[in-house]
């Protein structure tokens, strides 16, 4: 795996199939999200107090082809961030999921079936298709957190666009009763050390192959 400061589109095509990567490891996530012998609550007093906001689903639902079009941007602006955005990513929900096999957490979910209007359907949806597992830490937050971190070489107009982006969706996690504030702390907090991680690791790789240049 090489590293350069610029993509082009050239050659940028080889360096975006490492993110298929990405659904191979999240072939995990399905296998631990169920119930197992011990489920824990992470839930406090002020999580009581957040009210759930349907129409938050929608923010919650973009994460999927936002993180998707944040890599691929990256990408193409500078590979050396791109690589260290998505082994930050990898190593990150790969902790994860040791997380969820080892302390599994779960959440109290509000009952949406019988609601009528269309957004709660989405709610519901989501709800059933995703159980109330694999809580801490949160994914999203992690993955939002981390495209926050790796997109500061675009533009401010840019990157306060996608800043904004990413607290919409880290807000929406906790408005939608999908995870608890520890959730969002955790997944910060992961996405943080495999950024600062991954970050270290590439310069080492760099210095290695210029050494054995010389």
């Amino acid at each position: 795996m090489k590293y350069s400061n610029k993509g082009s589109s050239n050659s940028v095509w080889l360096p975006l199939l490492w993110l298929l990567i990405v659904p191979v490891i999240n072939v995990f996530y399905n296998i631990l999200n169920h119930p197992g012998v011990h489920v824990y609550s992470l839930e406090t007093s002020l999580d009581l107090k957040i009210p759930f906001v349907a129409s938050f689903i929608i923010p919650y639902l973009l994460w999927y082809p936002f993180i998707t079009a944040v890599l691929i941007a990256l990408a193409f602006k500078d590979r050396q961030i791109y690589f260290q955005t998505l082994i930050a990513q990898c190593s990150g929900l790969i902790i994860s999921y040791v997380f969820f096999a080892l302390f599994q957490t779960g959440i109290q979910r509000p009952d949406v079936h019988s609601e009528p209007d269309f957004i709660y359907k989405v709610v519901n949806f989501v709800y059933s298709n995703d159980q109330q597992y694999n809580c801490f830490p949160s994914i999203h937050v992690l993955t939002s957190y981390l495209m926050l971190r790796g997109t500061r070489i675009f533009g401010q107009k840019i990157w306060l666009m996608i800043t904004a982006m990413s607290i919409l969706i880290i807000v929406s996690t906790v408005l939608v009763k999908q995870h608890v504030l520890a959730d969002i702390g955790g997944g910060i907090l992961v996405a943080e050390l495999c950024y600062r991680l991954s970050g270290t690791v590439i310069s080492f790789v760099q210095k290695k192959q210029q050494r054995s240049r010389k």
